[in-house]
């Protein structure tokens, strides 16, 4: 009993592997986005760091200063924190599908090797995404900057916008420049790259070819980022569809994924040969794909599923600001009478 608990335990911490790029990549990422983020809270009003807010400006109401404030591209320190937590969560999980034993036991089986491809496309992605570390890795590099305010170079976002309510989503520099300029284009690429590298082809390609696997996981991450900021944004970067829009292309996704899933699930052939070996003795190479259809078919729908209850709630938010801000901008019209003046003017 002893002897299966060591052996239990060995499953479990053994197999730790750190390639060179790998750590050498995300050392550079992790001290260009802390260095970047220090001199942010160094010098806040030139990074783009939100003070606190003074008194409002005289006739002002308060639903349009809330507008204001959350149409604003400057984050407050605790926002900068509380980002910066969540992109380096995001960082660990790729590190980890990357180096843990999950990337060793994922050449043997498949249903680790579907955890695996949804830390790479789903889960890191997203946390990277909703970290924003844009501005933070900009202010961290050792280059010159252009702007005063903490936006990128290449102007992605125009200070001083204001567009609120669904315009928000709209054109124009502030959206985001062109790396949302495709919605539709990155969300087909990045299905045709969930379904592509799943072909039993490149799938089993990926075990004996090392170029190979280096390209499938770039492209999970590399494509993840870019649709994940088609979907919730990224601050600065907004996006510029619609929230209904982008709740579309998470059903689209939502769908696709099922029907890689259910192949997997209820296939009755082995569509990945390359896993059949001595590995296999309790499970056979058909349950270990199953499973791993099912572990691929569930594992994508909580972020999916957050992220379109987000974009509803956002929605309804929108809508109902701009039906009061419409109303009050009724009542506060001062209207003309339609008698004369005077009898018998016109």
């Amino acid at each position: 009993m002893p002897r299966q608990g060591r052996t239990d335990m060995d499953i479990l911490l053994a197999h730790w592997s750190v390639g060179w790029p790998v750590g050498v990549i995300y050392l550079a990422v992790v001290v260009t986005q802390v260095t970047g983020l220090r001199r942010m809270m160094a010098a806040p009003a030139a990074a783009g760091v939100r003070r606190r807010p003074e008194a409002s400006p005289p006739r002002a109401s308060s639903l349009h200063a809330r507008s204001l404030h959350a149409s604003s591209p400057q984050a407050s320190r605790g926002e900068l924190l509380r980002e910066a937590a969540a992109f380096h969560g995001g960082l660990l999980c790729a590190l980890a599908a990357l180096v843990s034993p999950i990337a060793y036991w994922s050449e043997t089986y498949i249903w680790v090797r579907g955890i695996q491809d949804l830390m790479l496309a789903f889960f890191a992605p997203s946390l990277m995404v909703l970290g924003a570390p844009w501005r933070a890795l900009r202010a961290g590099l050792p280059l010159p900057h252009r702007a005063d305010d903490g936006s990128p170079a290449g102007g992605a976002v125009a200070a001083g916008s204001r567009a609120t309510g669904n315009n928000a989503a709209k054109g124009g520099p502030a959206s985001g420049g062109w790396l949302l300029a495709w919605p539709v284009g990155v969300t087909i690429a990045f299905n045709v790259t969930w379904l592509g590298w799943h072909l039993p082809v490149l799938f089993d390609l990926v075990l004996s070819n090392a170029a190979v696997r280096s390209a499938e996981y770039a492209s999970y991450l590399g494509i993840g980022i870019l649709f994940w900021i088609q979907l919730i944004g990224s601050r600065p970067l907004r996006p510029r569809s619609l929230p209904l829009r982008r709740v579309a292309f998470l059903f689209a996704t939502t769908g696709i994924g099922t029907v890689l899933g259910m192949i997997l699930v209820f296939g009755s052939g082995v569509l990945y040969p390359a896993y059949g070996g001595a590995a296999h003795q309790v499970m056979t190479v058909l349950d270990d794909q199953q499973l791993a259809g099912a572990i691929v078919w569930m594992g994508m729908l909580p972020p999916l599923i957050i992220a379109t209850v987000g974009l509803l709630v956002r929605w309804l938010d929108e809508e109902e600001s701009e039906a009061l801000t419409a109303g009050l901008d009724r009542l506060l019209v001062q209207r003309q009478s339609a008698w004369p003046a005077r009898p018998g003017s016109r």
